[in-house]
Protein backbone atom coordinates (compact mmCIF):
# COMPACT_ATOMS: atom_id res chain seq x y z
CA UNK A 1 0.00 0.00 0.00
CA UNK A 2 1.03 3.81 -0.67
CA UNK A 3 0.13 6.21 2.13
CA UNK A 4 0.00 9.53 1.44
CA UNK A 5 0.53 11.96 4.86
CA UNK A 6 0.67 15.41 5.43
CA UNK A 7 3.56 16.50 6.22
CA UNK A 8 2.99 20.40 6.27
CA UNK A 9 3.27 21.04 10.05
CA UNK A 10 6.06 19.52 10.71
CA UNK A 11 7.58 22.30 12.50
CA UNK A 12 4.42 23.06 14.78
CA UNK A 13 4.49 22.45 18.11
CA UNK A 14 2.23 19.87 19.47
CA UNK A 15 1.37 18.62 16.18
CA UNK A 16 4.92 18.69 14.87
CA UNK A 17 5.96 16.64 17.88
CA UNK A 18 3.43 13.95 17.27
CA UNK A 19 4.14 13.74 13.96
CA UNK A 20 8.28 13.63 14.21
CA UNK A 21 7.15 10.84 16.84
CA UNK A 22 5.10 8.43 13.87
CA UNK A 23 7.19 8.98 11.07
CA UNK A 24 9.94 6.52 11.69
CA UNK A 25 7.65 3.66 12.87
CA UNK A 26 5.31 4.50 9.80
CA UNK A 27 8.59 3.53 7.74
CA UNK A 28 9.19 0.44 9.98
CA UNK A 29 5.63 -1.38 9.70
CA UNK A 30 5.71 -4.35 8.02
CA UNK A 31 5.27 -5.88 5.38
CA UNK A 32 7.04 -2.60 4.05
CA UNK A 33 4.61 0.49 2.76
CA UNK A 34 5.41 3.55 0.52
CA UNK A 35 4.97 6.81 1.70
CA UNK A 36 4.72 9.79 -0.06
CA UNK A 37 5.46 12.57 2.46
CA UNK A 38 3.72 16.19 1.28
CA UNK A 39 5.41 19.55 2.67
CA UNK A 40 8.48 21.76 2.38
CA UNK A 41 11.33 19.67 0.87
CA UNK A 42 13.87 21.17 3.22
CA UNK A 43 12.37 19.98 6.12
CA UNK A 44 11.16 16.38 4.53
CA UNK A 45 15.34 15.65 3.93
CA UNK A 46 15.95 13.20 6.17
CA UNK A 47 14.15 10.75 5.07
CA UNK A 48 14.86 10.94 1.21
CA UNK A 49 17.07 8.38 1.57
CA UNK A 50 14.46 5.81 2.42
CA UNK A 51 13.58 3.83 -0.72
CA UNK A 52 9.94 3.55 0.48
CA UNK A 53 9.99 7.17 0.55
CA UNK A 54 8.70 10.04 -1.75
CA UNK A 55 8.16 13.82 -1.22
CA UNK A 56 5.85 15.83 -2.59
CA UNK A 57 6.91 19.43 -2.16
CA UNK A 58 3.92 21.66 -1.12
CA UNK A 59 4.25 24.89 0.55
CA UNK A 60 -0.24 25.91 0.69
CA UNK A 61 -0.82 26.91 4.04
CA UNK A 62 -2.69 24.90 6.27
CA UNK A 63 -5.84 26.30 7.07
CA UNK A 64 -5.63 28.95 3.78
CA UNK A 65 -8.21 29.64 1.24
CA UNK A 66 -5.69 28.23 -0.99
CA UNK A 67 -5.55 24.91 0.22
CA UNK A 68 -9.57 23.87 0.32
CA UNK A 69 -10.09 26.06 -2.77
CA UNK A 70 -7.06 26.22 -5.01
CA UNK A 71 -5.07 22.91 -3.73
CA UNK A 72 -2.30 22.39 -6.88
CA UNK A 73 -3.77 20.07 -9.02
CA UNK A 74 -0.46 18.37 -9.69
CA UNK A 75 -0.04 17.60 -6.02
CA UNK A 76 -3.60 16.14 -5.50
CA UNK A 77 -3.07 13.84 -8.73
CA UNK A 78 0.03 12.39 -7.28
CA UNK A 79 -1.90 12.11 -3.37
CA UNK A 80 -4.84 10.66 -5.37
CA UNK A 81 -2.54 7.96 -6.74
CA UNK A 82 -2.21 6.25 -2.99
CA UNK A 83 -4.21 4.51 -1.28
CA UNK A 84 -4.72 6.33 1.93
CA UNK A 85 -4.21 10.05 2.79
CA UNK A 86 -3.39 10.76 6.66
CA UNK A 87 -3.53 14.36 8.19
CA UNK A 88 -2.01 14.57 12.07
CA UNK A 89 -4.50 18.00 12.25
CA UNK A 90 -7.90 18.98 11.24
CA UNK A 91 -6.91 20.50 7.75
CA UNK A 92 -7.46 18.50 4.54
CA UNK A 93 -6.97 19.99 0.98
CA UNK A 94 -9.53 19.98 -1.62
CA UNK A 95 -9.67 17.70 -4.58
CA UNK A 96 -8.52 14.11 -2.49
CA UNK A 97 -10.66 11.30 -3.64
CA UNK A 98 -9.54 8.54 -1.23
CA UNK A 99 -9.82 7.38 1.52
CA UNK A 100 -8.89 10.28 4.63
CA UNK A 101 -7.79 9.79 7.95
CA UNK A 102 -7.52 12.25 10.22
CA UNK A 103 -6.36 13.33 13.95
CA UNK A 104 -8.21 15.48 15.89
CA UNK A 105 -6.00 16.75 19.45
CA UNK A 106 -8.52 18.65 21.25
CA UNK A 107 -11.83 20.91 20.23
CA UNK A 108 -10.85 23.61 22.42
CA UNK A 109 -12.01 26.28 20.81
CA UNK A 110 -15.65 25.45 21.02
CA UNK A 111 -14.89 24.35 24.88
CA UNK A 112 -13.58 28.06 25.23
CA UNK A 113 -15.39 30.06 23.02
CA UNK A 114 -13.27 32.94 24.94
CA UNK A 115 -10.62 32.46 23.08
CA UNK A 116 -11.37 33.48 19.73
CA UNK A 117 -14.00 35.78 18.38
CA UNK A 118 -17.61 34.25 17.07
CA UNK A 119 -16.24 34.81 13.45
CA UNK A 120 -13.14 32.94 14.18
CA UNK A 121 -14.96 30.35 16.35
CA UNK A 122 -16.99 30.30 13.35
CA UNK A 123 -14.32 29.29 10.78
CA UNK A 124 -12.66 27.06 13.22
CA UNK A 125 -15.79 24.87 13.64
CA UNK A 126 -16.46 24.49 9.56
CA UNK A 127 -12.64 23.02 9.53
CA UNK A 128 -13.52 20.75 12.89
CA UNK A 129 -17.17 19.17 11.00
CA UNK A 130 -15.46 19.04 7.40
CA UNK A 131 -12.47 17.06 8.42
CA UNK A 132 -15.19 14.73 10.54
CA UNK A 133 -17.51 15.02 7.77
CA UNK A 134 -14.71 13.91 5.19
CA UNK A 135 -12.66 11.07 7.33
CA UNK A 136 -13.39 7.70 7.85
CA UNK A 137 -11.92 7.28 11.06
CA UNK A 138 -11.19 9.97 14.10
CA UNK A 139 -7.83 9.98 15.86
CA UNK A 140 -7.06 11.45 19.04
CA UNK A 141 -5.09 11.66 21.59
CA UNK A 142 -7.28 11.29 25.01
CA UNK A 143 -10.40 9.51 26.26
CA UNK A 144 -11.40 13.08 27.32
CA UNK A 145 -10.72 14.72 23.70
CA UNK A 146 -12.68 11.86 22.26
CA UNK A 147 -15.57 12.98 24.41
CA UNK A 148 -15.42 16.49 23.31
CA UNK A 149 -15.35 15.63 19.75
CA UNK A 150 -18.69 13.56 20.12
CA UNK A 151 -20.22 16.09 21.92
CA UNK A 152 -19.94 18.48 19.42
CA UNK A 153 -19.34 16.74 16.18
CA UNK A 154 -21.61 13.73 16.86
CA UNK A 155 -21.30 10.11 17.41
CA UNK A 156 -21.59 8.57 13.69
CA UNK A 157 -17.95 8.25 13.30
CA UNK A 158 -15.47 5.75 14.89
CA UNK A 159 -13.04 7.78 17.27
CA UNK A 160 -9.75 5.73 18.23
CA UNK A 161 -7.10 6.78 20.97
CA UNK A 162 -3.96 7.41 19.72
CA UNK A 163 -2.08 9.39 22.23
CA UNK A 164 0.99 11.37 22.22
CA UNK A 165 4.20 10.43 23.55
CA UNK A 166 7.58 11.20 24.80
CA UNK A 167 10.55 12.20 22.60
CA UNK A 168 13.38 9.79 21.83
CA UNK A 169 15.60 13.13 22.46
CA UNK A 170 14.17 13.16 26.00
CA UNK A 171 14.76 9.25 26.70
CA UNK A 172 18.16 9.48 25.08
CA UNK A 173 19.28 12.73 27.59
CA UNK A 174 17.31 10.60 30.50
CA UNK A 175 21.01 8.74 30.82
CA UNK A 176 22.24 12.60 32.06
CA UNK A 177 20.00 13.51 34.41
CA UNK A 178 21.96 11.77 37.22
CA UNK A 179 24.61 14.22 37.66
CA UNK A 180 22.31 16.95 37.29
CA UNK A 181 22.65 19.35 40.40
CA UNK A 182 18.86 20.67 41.00
CA UNK A 183 18.33 24.55 41.35
CA UNK A 184 16.03 26.67 42.70
CA UNK A 185 13.45 26.98 40.32
CA UNK A 186 10.68 26.28 38.97
CA UNK A 187 9.71 25.62 35.37
CA UNK A 188 6.09 26.66 32.95
CA UNK A 189 6.73 24.81 29.84
CA UNK A 190 3.49 25.95 27.13
CA UNK A 191 2.00 28.27 25.42
CA UNK A 192 1.27 31.88 27.26
CA UNK A 193 -2.49 31.69 26.44
CA UNK A 194 -5.13 31.51 28.68
CA UNK A 195 -6.00 27.85 28.97
CA UNK A 196 -2.63 27.41 29.82
CA UNK A 197 -3.56 28.88 33.62
CA UNK A 198 -0.50 31.03 33.65
CA UNK A 199 -2.63 33.52 35.77
CA UNK A 200 -3.63 31.06 38.33
CA UNK A 201 0.73 30.13 39.28
CA UNK A 202 1.33 33.98 38.89
CA UNK A 203 -0.94 34.24 41.84
CA UNK A 204 0.08 31.25 43.49
CA UNK A 205 3.62 32.24 42.80
CA UNK A 206 2.89 35.71 44.15
CA UNK A 207 1.97 34.26 47.35
CA UNK A 208 4.59 31.68 48.11
CA UNK A 209 6.79 34.68 47.76
CA UNK A 210 5.40 36.55 50.41
CA UNK A 211 6.05 33.32 52.51
CA UNK A 212 9.70 33.09 51.86
CA UNK A 213 9.74 31.14 49.11
CA UNK A 214 13.62 31.78 47.07
CA UNK A 215 12.99 30.36 44.01
CA UNK A 216 12.91 31.56 40.67
CA UNK A 217 9.96 31.13 37.98
CA UNK A 218 11.15 30.37 34.37
CA UNK A 219 8.18 30.59 31.84
CA UNK A 220 9.64 28.70 28.70
CA UNK A 221 8.06 31.08 26.37
CA UNK A 222 8.28 34.46 25.26
CA UNK A 223 6.99 37.93 26.70
CA UNK A 224 6.32 38.97 23.17
CA UNK A 225 3.82 36.18 22.91
CA UNK A 226 1.04 38.26 24.94
CA UNK A 227 -1.27 40.02 23.70
CA UNK A 228 -3.06 43.72 24.76
CA UNK A 229 -5.64 41.75 26.88
CA UNK A 230 -2.94 40.12 28.63
CA UNK A 231 -1.97 43.58 30.69
CA UNK A 232 -3.44 42.01 33.93
CA UNK A 233 -0.57 39.62 33.60
CA UNK A 234 2.01 41.69 32.88
CA UNK A 235 0.94 43.51 35.72
CA UNK A 236 1.37 40.52 38.30
CA UNK A 237 4.94 39.93 36.43
CA UNK A 238 6.23 43.25 37.06
CA UNK A 239 4.80 43.21 40.77
CA UNK A 240 6.79 40.39 41.42
CA UNK A 241 10.31 41.44 40.16
CA UNK A 242 13.07 39.74 38.83
CA UNK A 243 11.61 36.22 40.04
CA UNK A 244 10.32 35.63 36.81
CA UNK A 245 12.30 34.84 34.09
CA UNK A 246 11.03 34.51 30.14
CA UNK A 247 13.42 32.26 28.24
CA UNK A 248 12.17 33.55 25.03
CA UNK A 249 12.47 30.68 22.04
CA UNK A 250 14.97 28.25 23.11
CA UNK A 251 16.65 25.37 21.90
CA UNK A 252 15.75 21.48 22.91
CA UNK A 253 18.84 21.34 24.48
CA UNK A 254 18.51 24.43 26.49
CA UNK A 255 14.79 23.01 27.35
CA UNK A 256 15.96 19.71 28.60
CA UNK A 257 18.32 21.45 30.61
CA UNK A 258 16.00 23.77 32.03
CA UNK A 259 13.36 20.93 33.09
CA UNK A 260 15.95 18.50 34.44
CA UNK A 261 17.73 21.01 36.98
CA UNK A 262 14.66 22.63 38.13
CA UNK A 263 13.21 21.79 41.54
CA UNK A 264 9.46 21.47 40.03
CA UNK A 265 7.51 21.62 36.74
CA UNK A 266 4.00 23.24 37.61
CA UNK A 267 1.22 22.30 34.84
CA UNK A 268 -1.60 25.03 35.77
CA UNK A 269 -3.76 24.02 32.45
CA UNK A 270 -7.48 24.91 32.70
CA UNK A 271 -7.93 22.98 29.35
CA UNK A 272 -5.54 20.46 27.09
CA UNK A 273 -6.07 17.46 24.71
CA UNK A 274 -3.43 15.53 26.24
CA UNK A 275 -0.17 17.83 27.94
CA UNK A 276 3.55 16.27 27.43
CA UNK A 277 5.12 18.78 29.65
CA UNK A 278 5.10 16.87 32.93
CA UNK A 279 5.68 13.48 30.93
CA UNK A 280 8.89 14.90 30.06
CA UNK A 281 10.07 16.64 33.38
CA UNK A 282 9.34 13.03 35.06
CA UNK A 283 11.34 11.60 32.54
CA UNK A 284 14.03 14.38 32.80
CA UNK A 285 13.76 13.18 36.82
CA UNK A 286 11.43 16.26 38.01
CA UNK A 287 7.84 16.26 39.53
CA UNK A 288 5.57 18.07 38.34
CA UNK A 289 2.51 19.53 39.80
CA UNK A 290 -0.29 19.92 38.09
CA UNK A 291 -3.90 20.85 38.16
CA UNK A 292 -6.43 18.30 38.37
CA UNK A 293 -8.83 18.61 35.17
CA UNK A 294 -10.31 15.73 34.09
CA UNK A 295 -8.10 15.25 31.12
CA UNK A 296 -5.11 15.07 33.63
CA UNK A 297 -6.08 12.97 35.75
CA UNK A 298 -6.72 10.19 33.04
CA UNK A 299 -3.52 10.60 31.18
CA UNK A 300 -1.62 10.81 34.74
CA UNK A 301 -3.72 8.62 36.60
CA UNK A 302 -0.47 5.99 37.27
CA UNK A 303 2.06 8.18 37.57
CA UNK A 304 3.96 9.93 40.39
CA UNK A 305 2.58 13.51 40.02
CA UNK A 306 0.80 16.12 42.72
CA UNK A 307 -2.46 17.58 42.00
CA UNK A 308 -3.85 20.37 42.69
CA UNK A 309 -7.19 21.73 42.61
CA UNK A 310 -7.50 23.75 39.19
CA UNK A 311 -7.64 27.23 39.08
CA UNK A 312 -6.98 27.52 43.39
CA UNK A 313 -4.49 29.64 43.81
CA UNK A 314 -3.91 29.29 47.53
CA UNK A 315 -3.61 25.19 46.46
CA UNK A 316 -1.29 25.74 44.08
CA UNK A 317 0.65 27.71 46.54
CA UNK A 318 -0.04 25.28 49.71
CA UNK A 319 1.37 22.20 47.60
CA UNK A 320 4.45 24.10 45.98
CA UNK A 321 5.54 25.19 49.46
CA UNK A 322 4.90 21.24 50.48
CA UNK A 323 6.85 19.64 47.56
CA UNK A 324 9.82 22.35 47.40
CA UNK A 325 10.86 22.35 51.12
CA UNK A 326 10.12 18.45 51.76
CA UNK A 327 13.75 16.60 51.78
CA UNK A 328 14.86 14.41 50.01
CA UNK A 329 11.94 13.91 47.13
CA UNK A 330 14.14 14.85 43.69
CA UNK A 331 15.02 13.21 41.85
CA UNK A 332 13.38 10.39 40.89
CA UNK A 333 13.43 7.96 38.46
CA UNK A 334 10.28 6.35 36.35
CA UNK A 335 9.27 2.98 35.92
CA UNK A 336 9.88 1.06 33.09
CA UNK A 337 6.32 0.43 33.15
CA UNK A 338 5.11 4.12 33.08
CA UNK A 339 8.07 4.28 30.84
CA UNK A 340 6.86 2.30 27.81
CA UNK A 341 2.94 3.52 29.29
CA UNK A 342 2.81 6.35 26.13
CA UNK A 343 4.74 5.32 23.28
CA UNK A 344 5.13 6.52 19.61
CA UNK A 345 5.64 3.01 18.65
CA UNK A 346 2.52 1.98 20.08
CA UNK A 347 0.52 4.70 18.44
CA UNK A 348 1.62 4.80 14.99
CA UNK A 349 0.76 0.75 14.95
CA UNK A 350 -2.73 1.69 15.51
CA UNK A 351 -3.19 4.16 13.46
CA UNK A 352 -1.23 1.77 10.53
CA UNK A 353 -3.68 -1.14 11.24
CA UNK A 354 -6.66 1.30 10.76
CA UNK A 355 -5.33 2.56 7.51
CA UNK A 356 -4.82 -0.58 6.37
CA UNK A 357 -8.03 -2.27 7.22
CA UNK A 358 -9.63 0.56 6.91
CA UNK A 359 -11.66 0.03 9.85
CA UNK A 360 -11.22 0.73 13.62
Amino acid sequence: MTFAIDCRMLDASGVGVYLRGCLPYFFQSKPKHHFLLIGNTIQLQPFTSRANVKIVKCNVKPFSIKEILFFCQKTTRQINKADVYYSPFFNIPCGIKIPVYTTIHDIIFPDMPELSSKIGLGIRMWFFRRAYSISQTIFTVSEFSKSRIEYHLGTGKPIIITHSAIQPMFLQYQANTQNIQKQETIVFVGNIKKHKGLNCLLDAFHLAKKEGLSHQLIIIGSKNNFRTSDNTILQKIESIGDSVFFTGFISDECLMKHVSSAALLVQPSIYEGFCLPPLEAMVLGTHALISDIPVLKEVYADFPVTFFRSGNSVDLKNKLMELLFKKKSFPFVLSDDLLSKYTFEKTTNKIMSTLKEGKP
